[in-house]
């Protein structure tokens, strides 16, 4: 076990970089946990995504950020937060997952696996969850989902050249998806349960995946679900009846969520209707003593509320309210 720390923040997001530096800055000892790498969810964005927001909005820890255009870049933003990690020396724990927490405020173990199969605990007087949402995928609850053709992340669309492709939804990432699936050569076809291409598309984009809709180069089946995936095929529900489609992989990016499992399983409640985690709204510390939570979990099952431009600011108020409990 390591020797006592004020603080453990699990997840090394923006969010979570931005409470492991406000803590530093009150002279209190953390590390941060992350199963993945550093702002792991950013990673698993699409490699040429460029973000819907300007450069200022995506800073943390008074480190300005550039970019060579207005908005800036998935690339650009993977390298502003490594240089803030190197910056203010972060004790980041890579490639670590948290098996469970055990213990009271103030003394918690956190207990983990780290990729060598090798068991650590930790000690500490507060825990900080910023664990985000972006791991845990929304399912589509058919047969065949469970097959290797089916993906719920998308990163670049070379590899699908010259293949049959359904991409499920009709949000930003459905959208995008679709056209660059489409530009490389990609057969698409998009299956949405909704009636058109949902209205929360950035405007750019819209516009183009209508257009590819209208003139037929993306077939679309709206008001329709998936049914069933074989190896071979994927069969839809539509208004028409049952339809089958020649089909190589499938892309279900129907959202995601944040990982409730895991806060019921440390003893932290939630809101039945809303899956909210009941929270101090000036400390953000949960229902259970000296654990806090930051980011979008914060808001439950609502997560188009909480981006890294308003999250990143919980940091401030969590480590404001643990250095008045621990430094007093």
């Amino acid at each position: 076990m390591t020797d006592s720390l004020d603080a453990v923040v699990v997840g090394a997001g923006p969010t979570g970089l931005a409470c492991a530096i406000e803590l530093q800055q009150r002279g209190l000892k953390a590390v941060v946990i992350e199963k993945g790498c550093v702002v792991n969810s950013l990673y698993h964005y699409p490699t040429g995504m460029t973000f819907f927001t300007t450069p200022e909005l995506l800073e943390i820890g008074n480190i300005p950020m550039t970019s060579l255009g207005d908005k800036p870049t998935r690339g650009e933003a993977l390298k502003y937060y490594r240089r803030v990690a190197d910056h203010y020396r972060l004790d980041i724990h890579q490639y670590e997952k948290v098996d469970r927490i055990a213990g009271e405020d103030p003394a918690f173990q956190v207990f983990t696996t780290d990729r060598l199969g090798c068991q650590h605990v930790y000690a500490s007087q507060k825990i900080v969850l910023a664990t985000g949402y972006y791991d845990v995928p929304n399912r589509l609850d058919v047969p065949g989902e469970e097959l290797p053709k089916v993906l719920h992340y998308y990163k670049e669309p070379h590899p699908y050249y010259n293949h049959d492709v359904l991409v499920v939804g009709a949000k930003n990432s459905a959208a995008i998806a679709a056209l660059e699936l489409h530009w490389t050569g990609a057969r698409v076809t998009l299956v949405h349960r909704g009636a058109s291409i949902s209205k929360s598309v950035k405007y750019w984009i819209r516009p183009n995946i209508e257009n590819r809709i209208k003139f037929h180069e993306i077939p679309a089946y709206f008001h329709s679900r998936v049914k069933e995936i074989k190896p071979e095929s994927v069969v839809l529900d539509t208004p028409q009846g049952e339809v089958t489609l020649k089909n190589d992989f499938v892309f279900a990016l129907i959202g995601y969520r944040p990982d409730l499992h895991f806060l019921g399983s440390i003893g932290i409640s939630l809101d039945a209707e809303t899956q909210r985690p009941r929270t101090d709204p000036e400390t953000l510390e949960s229902d259970r003593a000296g654990i806090y939570l930051a980011g979008v979990i914060v808001a439950g099952m609502h997560t188009n509320e909480i981006f890294i431009e308003n999250g990143r600011h919980h940091g401030h108020l969590i480590a404001k309210s643990i250095a008045s409990k621990l430094l007093t």
